[in-house]
């Protein structure tokens, strides 16, 4: 037999079950997908601008501040992507020099004057470093990969759908 105060807390569950909200929908998969990205290498302060730029002479000369190095950099220089998603790369090297572009599980050597093509599958979300791995163009010429995880863009891409 229920007592007068067991039927009032089955009462105030039954109304605090009936004002609960419901519950959430739950947000699509993301489905992966191909992009297509465009990386060029480009100089920022190079021994051939010295002509130009006549202050470089002085950094260039030995015991300059830009003794045996060259700035290069990569254009664009943070790429984004998602968990999951297979990137064809593009690598444009306009120049005579010779660069590559190295990121963990991939190493693109970029010859002089060529466009170069490679494929990558961004595995795990996080910020992975890219970089040239030609000594003297170190450490400027360097980037970011970031790969967002696949359920964070899916469950944006619902709260901007209401």
């Amino acid at each position: 037999m229920l007592t007068l105060s067991t039927r009032r807390y089955a009462a105030l569950g039954a109304l605090v079950t009936a004002c609960a909200a419901p519950p959430r929908p739950q947000a699509p998969a993301y489905t992966p997908r191909s992009r297509e990205l465009t990386v060029t290498t480009v100089p920022l302060l190079v021994k051939e601008q010295q002509s130009v730029l006549p202050f470089l002479k002085e950094d260039f000369a030995k015991g300059g501040v830009l003794d045996g190095k060259e700035v290069y950099a990569f254009s664009p220089s943070t790429l984004t992507v998602v968990e999951g998603d297979t990137i064809h790369f593009t690598f444009i090297n306009p120049e005579d020099d010779d660069h590559s572009f190295v990121l963990p599980e991939l190493a693109v050597p970029l010859p002089p004057k060529r466009v170069t093509r490679a494929t990558y599958v961004a595995k795990r979300p996080g910020i992975y470093p890219f970089l040239c791995a030609v000594q003297s163009h170190l450490p400027m010429m360097s980037g970011q990969l970031v790969v967002l995880a696949a359920a964070s863009v899916a469950a944006a891409s619902m709260a901007a759908a209401r």
